[in-house]
């Protein structure tokens, strides 16, 4: 048995457009739902979604069969949580407030096996490893993985350079929402400061070499990130989508 290939950090290093959509429902039926609809990526939230080890690991089997590539966001950039997060077979990681390269190098670290990281093994265990039958697994995990980092600080806008240098970050996901409070326009991602912070930061990890993502449910919008050289942008939030679907029809039946 060999180990899966991650075609969403494949195309990721070639610089392919991505787009994908948020998952919230902590629910693997909707996110096999998802999973059918044709998106490159579904994003299992762990940071602000009610999900535990064993719901990410229910919806990451259910999507398994489908091409949507599932990205799994921790509540935090904690090295025991992401060993347990690569065990039930997580491939790529996107770590919320990340503030400096050290941070960065951190996240590599839990990411990597010895000697190159401080990844404990225990592969015999790990879905990842089909509980030891992917004879290469040791040798080849770390090529596999893939660590996207969010920047949504001042902090973390100040080492935005650092922290795209770091040898192993694959990329850098621009989150608006927190952003936006810690510039002083809380829920109000649309101000000139966060959309002037938002288009200088997309330049600089262009510059750096780095892929450049972000969130949006705005069409529009998301289409200008796209053209603005972001290559994983998210374009939906699926709990959004279910809410303003169930007031749109019981609103048009109450007019009605």
């Amino acid at each position: 048995m060999t180990l899966p290939d991650n075609p969403f950090k494949r195309r990721l290093q070639a610089g392919e457009p991505q787009t994908g959509l948020w998952l919230g429902l902590a629910n693997p039926y909707t996110a096999e739902m998802a999973a059918t609809a044709g998106f490159d990526w579904l994003l299992l939230d762990a940071e602000h979604s009610p999900n535990d080890l064993k719901s990410l690991l229910a919806q990451l089997q259910a999507v398994a069969p489908y091409a949507s590539q599932p990205i799994v966001r921790p509540p935090v950039g904690e090295a025991v949580l992401i060993k347990q997060y690569l065990d039930i077979g997580v491939q790529t990681l996107l770590v919320p407030m990340v503030e400096s390269a050290e941070q960065a190098q951190a996240l590599v670290d839990a990411m990597r096996y010895p000697p190159h990281g401080r990844r404990g093994v225990g592969h015999v265990l790990a879905r990842a490893a089909r509980w030891g039958r992917v004879d290469d697994y040791l040798d080849r995990a770390d090529d596999a993985m893939c660590l996207l980092v969010q920047v949504e600080t001042r902090a973390g806008l100040d080492n935005l350079e650092a922290i795209a240098a770091v040898e192993g970050v694959d990329g850098v996901f621009i989150g608006p929402a927190d952003l936006s409070a810690a510039l002083g326009h809380l829920g109000d991602a649309g101000h000139p400061e966060v959309r002037g912070a938002i288009g200088d930061a997309i330049r600089r990890i262009r510059s750096a070499g780095k892929a450049t993502g972000i969130v949006t449910v705005d069409e529009s919008e998301a289409r200008g990130y796209l053209e603005a050289g972001c290559t994983f942008v998210g374009v939906g939030v699926d709990t959004l989508l279910l809410m303003n679907a169930l007031h749109g029809l019981a609103e048009r039946f109450r007019q009605g």
